[in-house]
């Protein structure tokens, strides 16, 4: 990694996992299920925090801003870097996909409690962070892998509201899978039974 960003319009560049990561979500995301696209939907007029907003604020720009320098930055090839990065880019995508099918396949009355989402109260977040790291790996890019811990930063800010919704939702289901399921990853904790 070089303390100065690479900068070169090219074919094998960054916006190549970029875009395959987006094609390959959306399209598996719509594959899946009519059920899994009704259930996807922004959290509906769930109070947020001033932080909160600003996070939201900031995300979309960041986000974009991301995806334009993934056109100017070189993919390492052939490199310990391009491979070790590919392997946690296509971890990123296993997991979201996983995800998305236990989206999809749960009823939509039902908490999604399987999957990945048994390791996780956010794997699709999740598979999104791990994708960036991939890619700023893949590149060599300090300033893609600042992007990624930036971007995660700012999903955990705004994941508040969501989970709030969820409680009002759900309510004690709820809050039992919170007290037993990581926020981003880990081993679950066991579910007492009386």
């Amino acid at each position: 990694m070089s303390l100065i960003p690479e900068f070169e319009l090219g074919l094998w560049n960054a916006w190549i996992f970029v875009l395959l990561g987006l094609l390959i979500g959306f399209v598996s995301w719509a594959l899946i299920s009519k059920k899994a696209m009704k259930k996807f939907r922004i959290v509906p007029n769930v109070p947020k925090t001033r932080a909160q907003k600003t996070s939201d604020k900031i995300y979309l720009p960041l986000s974009l801003a991301s995806m334009v320098y993934s056109v100017f930055l070189p993919i390492k090839l052939g490199t310990l870097w391009f491979y070790v990065g590919l392997a946690i880019w296509v971890l990123s995508l296993v997991i979201g996909l996983i995800s998305f099918v236990s989206f999809g396949t749960t009823p939509l009355d039902r908490l999604v409690t399987k999957g990945t989402y048994r390791v996780s109260r956010n794997p699709v977040c999740l598979s999104g962070f791990l994708a960036d790291v991939g890619i700023g790996i893949a590149c060599a890019s300090w300033v893609f892998l600042l992007y990624a811990v930036v971007d995660i930063t700012l999903m955990h800010i705004s994941i508040g509201a969501e989970e709030r919704f969820l409680l009002e939702k759900y309510g004690t289901t709820y809050r039992e899978y919170m007290n037993r399921t990581p926020r981003w990853i880990g081993i679950p904790k066991s579910e007492k039974t009386d």
